[in-house]
């Protein structure tokens, strides 16, 4: 396993994207005994950074499902688990009937930062995420909240998702030089719309944390070998799954992407986690690359 630098630590190139055990498109939700597995996979193959959410989880009434499996994985794995980052996210509101919103109110943050410690069984998140932007508030009075929050001594470093460049700037400025940890927005070969993201982080020294590394759980993860065929040719030359060069790629586009694929079974992670001791040459990172539409500038 090769490692990366994430809000102050230094933690494995590849992470866990633990949403799947607790909610994915096909709605199949391993058992409890299964998910703890899946982790404990994870740990095993070398991977020492967690990405959950309060909000995952299989119904709007079990809101920290994903964040006790988590905690529970982590208590019981033999490894040290003080050695794994665990980083979640808030912002996002579940209330009867599965109705969705956003809150980026420094009441309801501070409540959910609280809920996250009970549930995660720790006395500081290490990277505390703003999930996605609550449109009826300034962004920057957000970036604020979490400010707060972390000048409480409630969360060791802050992160935030689904942002644009703006976004960053924001944050940036409102949080201080340095204090904006990392960037967690959707990118694979299916969703390369945030490689201006991307780059920016690269420039500001900031981790990008691509989410659905893969293409996603309802299918897309499974099928990217057939739906983008240079990832397969490269697959077949190095005797690997198209899964792994897809994770190698997004690896070489910079020293700060540290892509967090879902998994729900124990073989998922471990594939994955080997795509940290995968080298790409630089001719297959740049077909790679112009298949997706991206190109070096």
């Amino acid at each position: 396993m090769k490692f990366r630098e994430l809000a102050g630590r230094t933690v494995s190139a590849i992470g866990l994207g633990a949403m799947p055990v607790s909610m994915n498109n096909d709605k199949k939700i391993p058992s409890h005994a299964d998910a703890v597995a899946t982790v404990h996979a994870a740990l095993d193959a070398g991977v020492t950074f967690i990405d959950t959410a309060d909000c995952y989880a299989p119904s709007w009434d079990e809101m920290g499902h994903n964040e006790l499996i988590v905690a529970d994985a982590l208590r019981t794995w033999s490894g040290d688990a003080s050695a794994i980052t665990v980083a979640t996210k808030g912002g996002i509101t579940r209330t009867e009937g599965e109705v969705w919103g956003r809150n980026g109110s420094l009441e309801y943050l501070r409540g959910a930062v609280e809920k996250s410690l009970r549930n995660l069984n720790v006395d500081v998140i290490d990277l505390y995420q703003y999930h996605r932007p609550d449109r009826w508030m300034v962004y920057g009075d957000v970036m604020s909240n979490l400010k707060t929050l972390l000048d409480e001594g409630l969360i060791r470093a802050v992160g935030i998702s689904n942002a644009s460049v703006e976004e960053i700037e924001i944050a940036q400025q409102v949080l201080g030089a340095g204090n904006l940890a990392s960037v967690q927005n959707q990118f694979s070969p299916n969703h390369p719309g945030s490689i201006d993201e991307l780059q920016f982080c690269g420039q500001h020294g900031i981790a990008f944390l691509p989410w659905s590394p893969l293409g996603g759980t309802g299918g897309g993860a499974r099928s990217v070998g057939e739906r983008f065929g240079v990832f397969q040719e490269v697959a077949t030359a190095h005797s690997v799954s198209p899964q792994r060069v897809v994770l190698a790629w997004e690896l070489a586009l910079g020293e700060h992407v540290i892509p967090i694929p879902g998994a729900r079974r124990a073989a998922s992670i471990v594939d994955s986690a080997a795509a940290a001791d995968l080298d790409l040459s630089d001719e297959e990172v740049a077909r790679c690359s112009a298949s997706v539409g991206i190109f070096p500038e």
